[in-house]
């Protein structure tokens, strides 16, 4: 799941924001067609024009560049330093009350969805310029979108509903009927509500519009980045599971198809070290801060390997839950126990208390234990994009 820096230019699209899970087996199958139709339904409410973009990355000859609603793949141009303007990618959506189907071609991307007004892309000599609202000079800032990210390969189709970078216009997404993403009656406002009523800074995550509408709630990293959110707002939290895990042990079992495979976390000084059942270190971490716990990244990097890489997601779910102190054995396969601390990751918790099947993608490894607001399908024959009431 990517997170992007503040930066006026945000990051090139890679293949490394795929829906798809890390772990995800890449077997091939006859069944998967070329393109599958991708319904979009307005039940929004609005009276707004509807814009959509299907932008990715070919996953046949590995060019980034665009889908028209036909499905046929455009690379983009070369860009140019300072960026220059992307083709007009866009596909009229449908009305309120209204339906539409495009195809989706076989791509690690998103679809992106906007309200009332184009987006503004652009092109640097590295690729696509992605909308960084939480910069405010991006062109973007005021324009009331959102994005569902996806992976059509041989192996099937992962889509999901993402609130890793932010929480704007409500939307659900499905693989053959299988539905997420919806929120609760009321949720959306309920978001915002909530946070803007939490102690500790959470309000400052909110972004209006001109006119003092809503326009998304950006998350934590974001917050910390930008100084929207006190950059200590978790250390009490991460001072206390250093105090208990230098003198205790944390074992972590980081994957669910392998109970024998277990490292174990002991503190000494400013360091956590993971030994594995042999007592060799296998790897070792320094003490985190919010802006490494929120983003999953920096000091609890996780790169694509089988030891770190599967700690430190599994430690960063335990900081963003709150439940590194009440188990000591990581990960926690109740979410009974989530969010229970008063430091806790307040934004995550708010959107999975308000979504109607309690999964989302609060934070960028949300899905250790599967509790993120992901569908897939080996053998996909259609997907849906649903633009939710806002009420």
């Amino acid at each position: 799941m990517r997170i992007a820096g503040v930066v006026a230019a945000a990051v090139a699209l890679a293949g490394g924001w795929s829906a798809a899970p890390r772990h995800a087996a890449e077997a091939a199958q006859d069944a998967v067609p070329s393109t599958i139709p991708l319904k979009i339904t307005n039940n929004s409410g609005r009276g707004d024009a509807v814009y959509i973009y299907n932008l990715g990355t070919n996953l046949t000859t590995g060019e980034q560049g665009w889908a028209d609603a036909s499905g046929t793949f455009h690379a983009w141009p070369a860009g140019g330093n300072p960026p220059t303007p992307a083709p007009d990618a866009s596909i009229q959506g449908p009305g309120n009350g209204q339906s539409l189907t495009i195809q989706m071609p076989k791509f690690s991307g998103r679809v992106y969805f906007s309200y009332g007004q184009k987006l503004v892309f652009k092109l640097t000599t590295g690729g696509l310029v992605q909308p960084a609202v939480q910069n405010p000079s991006d062109p973007n800032r005021n324009i009331l979108f959102n994005w569902s990210e996806y992976t059509l390969n041989d192996g099937g189709l992962w889509i999901n509903s993402t609130q890793v970078d932010m929480i704007s216009a409500p939307y659900a997404v499905s693989v053959n009927g299988n539905t997420t993403g919806h929120l609760k009656s009321g949720g959306y406002s309920a978001v915002y509500n909530t946070l803007k009523n939490t102690a500790g800074g959470w309000s400052g995550l909110i972004q209006t519009a001109p006119d003092g509408s809503n326009l998304r709630v950006l998350s934590p990293s974001y917050g910390v980045e930008t100084g929207a959110l006190p950059a200590n707002v978790m250390d009490d939290y991460i001072n206390r599971v250093w105090s208990k895990y230098s003198s205790d042990t944390l074992t972590v079992t980081p994957f669910g198809d392998q109970p024998d495979t277990k490292y174990f976390g002991k503190v000494s000084g400013n360091v956590m070290n993971f030994t594995n059942g042999a007592g060799a270190v296998v790897t070792s971490f320094q003490k985190p801060d919010a802006a490494s716990v929120f983003g999953c990244a920096k000091l609890l990097d996780a790169p694509n390997d089988q030891v770190r890489g599967p700690i430190s997601r599994t430690l960063c779910a335990g900081y963003n839950r709150s439940t590194l102190l009440t188990n000591p054995n990581q990960p926690d396969a109740s979410d009974a126990d989530f969010y229970e601390d008063a430091v806790t990751n307040q934004y995550s918790k708010t959107i999975h208390a308000q979504m109607a099947d309690g999964k989302a993608y609060g934070f960028a490894f949300d899905d250790v234990g599967n509790h993120e607001a992901l569908v897939h399908d080996g053998n996909p024959q259609d997907a849906g994009l649903i633009l939710d009431p806002f009420n």
